[in-house]
């Protein structure tokens, strides 16, 4: 199989896939949903409220589910991540947003 028009060929390196990494671009999808970033694809800004909750959940969820499986780097990579997106959240979202968190 070719690799000329099959759009896999990567522009540059790609980093190595790490838990760290994979935090990482997660928190960088919350960004661009929080407005903080522009989006790598149209290079604008814009709030998706709904869907920077859902990253942050997801994120929430992982650390829940590796809990005590994680090096200590990681384990605070992603707490620092979580509290930083949590707080950009609740200043953009507002004390009464209808979009916060669905869980119990």
């Amino acid at each position: 199989m070719s690799d000329k028009n099959c759009g896999c060929k990567a522009d540059g390196p790609l980093p190595e896939v790490t838990f760290s990494t994979f935090v990482v671009s997660l928190a960088s999808s919350a960004l661009v949903h929080l407005g903080e970033v522009p989006n790598p694809e149209t290079g604008g800004t814009a709030t998706d409220l709904p869907l920077a909750r859902h990253s942050i959940e997801v994120l929430e969820m992982l650390q829940d589910k590796t809990e005590n499986g994680l090096e200590e780097q990681e384990r605070k990579l992603l707490e620092s991540i979580l509290y930083e997106l949590r707080m950009k959240f609740v200043i953009k979202c507002g004390p009464d947003c209808a979009c916060k968190s669905h869980k119990a």
